[in-house]
């Protein structure tokens, strides 16, 4: 591989790493000061929806950003699997993990569409002074399964579940193959394993406020390593592979 080339992947991967880990804090800002998210998804229709209706363009605004991060995760994914290739032969685990990575962009992003389509049109006609209180019901229960439904698609699976798998996998194949620094695998390892603990959602376990720490978790992982792709991008003459990282 091309010193050129492998400094281009190196930094490319990087950069889009840090806007990867530094994208997410503004959804949390904005959405945060406008419904109380993340902690507003575990709370009734009945407040929720009223928040979202007075609320709706920063909803919006906040919930368009969160969906370019969700899609972000696709090439954030395949470029660090990439990166961790070292060439064009990419072995088992590595295309495992480049699944799960495709497979946790695409569940991520079902899940976010509901609240720029769906849960704007449904607080609308909440708040709406000619509903009944009959249609008010029903508008909580649809609002409530909707919400079941596409959270343990997006937030469960997407942003927990297959993303622990692609982490962990990306980890493995670091610490078998020596490709970068031995950190790089046990941190994120250590981050896979706490964004797998979501998954005993679907089991009607509530883990509130530790979803947040474990998704932080990863999202150091995405700075840390960011910033590791930038600094050492190789430099020099042709070469037959990626020099040998410090530890």
């Amino acid at each position: 591989m091309h010193t050129a080339n492998t400094a281009t992947l190196w930094r490319t991967t990087g950069a889009i790493l840090l806007l990867q880990g530094l994208l997410m804090f503004a959804p949390l800002a904005i959405l945060g000061a406008a419904i109380n998210w993340p902690a507003s998804l575990s709370e009734p229709a009945s407040m929720v929806l009223p928040l979202i209706s007075a609320q709706a363009g920063a909803v919006r605004m906040g919930y368009f950003i969160y969906l370019l991060y969700s899609i972000l995760f696709w090439p954030t994914a395949l470029l660090v699997v990439r990166v961790v290739a070292r060439s064009d032969s990419y072995g088992p685990l590595l295309r495992i993990a480049a699944g799960f990575g495709i497979a946790s962009a695409v569940a991520r992003t079902l899940g976010i569409v509901r609240w720029l389509g769906a849960m704007p049109g449904l607080a609308a006609q909440y708040v709406d002074p000619a509903t009944s209180d009959q249609t008010r019901a029903t508008i909580s229960t649809v609002f409530q399964l909707l919400n079941d439904y596409a959270g343990m698609v997006g937030e469960v699976l997407g942003v927990s579940f297959f993303a622990a798998l692609w982490v962990g996998c990306v980890s493995i194949a670091i610490l078998r193959s020596g490709a970068l620094p031995r950190w790089v695998g046990w941190f994120g390892l250590l981050a896979g394993a706490g964004l797998s603990a979501a998954v005993v959602e679907l089991f009607g376990v509530d883990l509130g406020p530790l979803i947040t720490v474990t998704t932080t978790t990863i999202h150091l992982w995405f700075l840390g390593l960011g910033g590791y792709l930038l600094l050492r991008a190789p430099r020099g003459a042709l070469v037959g592979a990626v020099p040998t990282p410090a530890t």
